[in-house]
């Protein structure tokens, strides 16, 4: 028997998962991977903060709540649309490597621990963090409310505590495992002898202390004061080469996110030193197909996705890097020229076990996301990351928080774009992203999680213009990434490498990529990204999503 009111039906949006309704709101709406830092996010829009200020409180009171992704150790990259000016605005807020580290010395230190690779933990993958300092240079240009009003709830929070969630439980526990080894992790992160457990109250008083210095000093006090001088001596007695010269000397930069048209909407991404471009290289490689003829799900689809993700990721390995330090061929890598030649490639009956550079033809030319926005038109698209979850290890003494590890990302192959040398920025995974139509936003949204990222971006995309979800279906939706492309650290894909589809596929798309060639692994891995947009209408209502993958919420007022 049906109970009167119920809703016997399936969901008006005949949507083809379990999902949930968008979010709608007029004056103010936030997406990020902690409910409570989106409700942080809304109290500032209303006291009147911009979309820049609410992003700002946000992401310090998510490096509190959520240190398996993000903190103050690490890097910042943001695109922020100002209503007032009618214009997109990048950020790269990303530090640079040791002075003092040459590559030669690099080699030894790693000739002499015996490895190959830069590590992924430890003192020699921590590169100067850039996260405190974009804060500052965003709002600086964007920001209404002061800094320390700004930096109160995160500070509140550190002092009286907050209550753990689930997946950031989960992932806090893992980290342990390989981190509790280095000093001052434990006293920080493992207070009762163990990492937290989902609804405990988790304090971090040391971050508070280096919040509030912050909050009265200004960016200063974290790169020319005592807390840099704690990281110089910290990292001395690990044996790192991180100064206080080196984050007296840092600066952010503001660049100019790079588009290209996709049916008509124009996606932007940043430039390199992050892999953003690799989104716009397989939207236009995908755009020559009738992709809503083949369908969501259809091995037809996806199999020109993965080729599509390959051919983008050969040229990610080879050309992004720092352009202060490399040549990128920025206009010649998103042209659609280029493209119409890349995609002559794809055999639509066959997977490429690999794809040729092809330099000739250029030469013209653990992570968190969050998105704002704001009653008077201003959206901001935030990314900020450690790397590999928690970071380096490195816990300064007495500041609350872990350095990134993202020098790992950096090749030891002498010519090499993303080759290591001093004072560098590396190679970046972490990307925000913008879509605007007809000059108007559009779209404001991110999918966190490495080399996932520019495959999330664009299959979300497709959701939407393609194949019509609304925005949060478009996250929900099972996604498909491929591992084993060539590496900006220098490796190169072998064998085709491996398409791996997340559960709620059927088996005869499993059999029918197979059938084409590819080796396909099916997994509910957590690697799949972590998605939150905010889409606005042409009557101003914003539409806020986040899925279930993450802790998230998205909220609006």
């Amino acid at each position: 028997m049906t109970m009167e009111g119920s809703v016997a039906g399936p969901r008006p949006s005949g949507s083809r998962v379990p999902t949930r309704s968008e979010v709608i709101a007029t004056h103010g709406m936030a997406a990020t991977s902690h409910p409570l830092a989106s409700q942080v996010a809304l109290d500032v829009l209303k006291r009147g903060g911009t979309a820049v200020d609410a992003a700002i409180a946000a992401n310090a009171t998510i490096g509190l709540m959520e240190p398996t992704g993000n903190g103050i150790g690490g890097d910042l990259f943001a695109i922020v649309w100002d209503a007032k000016t009618k214009k997109l605005y990048g950020l790269n807020g990303s530090g640079r490597s040791p002075k003092s580290l040459t590559l030669d010395r690099l080699k030894a230190e790693l000739e002499k621990s015996g490895s190959a690779t830069i590590p992924p933990r430890g003192p020699l993958p921590v590169s100067v963090p850039g996260a405190v300092d974009a804060w500052f240079e965003l709002h600086g240009k964007f920001g209404k409310l002061p800094m320390k009003e700004l930096l109160q709830p995160a500070i509140g929070y550190a002092r009286n505590g907050f209550p753990v969630t689930e997946v950031i439980a989960e992932g806090w526990a893992r980290n342990a495992k390989v981190l509790a080894q280095y000093p001052n992790f434990k006293e920080t992160y493992m207070p009762n002898g163990r990492t937290p457990l989902k609804g405990e109250i988790f304090r971090n008083p040391l971050l508070a202390n280096t919040l509030s210095a912050i909050a009265e000093g200004g960016r200063d006090a974290f790169y020319k004061g005592d807390i840099a001088q704690r990281i110089e001596s910290y990292m001395r007695a690990q044996g790192g080469y991180l100064t206080a010269a080196d984050l007296a000397a840092h600066r952010s930069e503001w660049v100019d996110p790079v588009s290209t048209n996709y049916r008509g909407y124009d996606v932007w991404e940043l430039p390199p030193s992050t892999q953003g471009i690799a989104a716009l290289q397989m939207l236009n490689i995908l755009e020559a197909y009738d992709l809503k003829a083949m369908g969501f799900a259809s091995p037809e689809y996806l199999h020109l996705f993965v080729e599509a993700k390959k051919l983008a990721f050969e040229d990610r390995a080879r050309f992004y890097a720092d352009p202060e330090f490399a040549r990128v061929p920025l206009k010649a890598l998103v042209s659609k020229q280029y493209a119409a030649k890349r995609r002559a490639l794809v055999d639509p009956k066959k997977a490429a076990r690999e794809y040729p550079t092809d330099a000739k033809a250029l030469e013209r030319g653990d992570t968190i996301y969050m998105t704002v926005a704001d009653a008077a038109g201003n959206m901001v698209s935030l990314i900020q990351s450690n790397y590999r979850g928690m970071g380096s290890g490195m816990t300064p003494t007495g500041c609350g928080f872990i350095l990134q590890d993202r020098g790992e990302m950096f090749s030891l192959e002498r010519g090499h774009a993303n080759v290591y040398a001093p004072g560098k920025r590396p190679f970046h995974t972490i990307i925000p992203a913008f879509v605007t139509k007809d000059g108007k936003p559009w779209l404001s949204f991110g999918v966190m999680g490495g080399a996932m990222q520019p495959q999330g971006h664009v299959q979300v995309l497709v959701n939407l213009i393609d194949f019509g979800m609304n925005l949060q279906e478009a996250g929900d939706v099972p996604r498909v990434r491929h591992d084993g492309s060539s590496e900006p650290t220098g490796g190169h894909m072998r064998d085709g490498g491996e398409v791996v589809l997340e559960n709620g596929y059927p088996a005869a798309v499993v059999k029918a990529l197979e059938n084409l060639g590819h080796k396909v692994t099916v997994a509910n891995d957590g690697d799949f990204g972590g998605y939150q947009a905010i889409l606005r209408n042409e009557e101003g209502v914003y539409f806020g999503a986040s899925e279930s993958r993450k802790d998230g919420a998205a909220q609006g007022y």
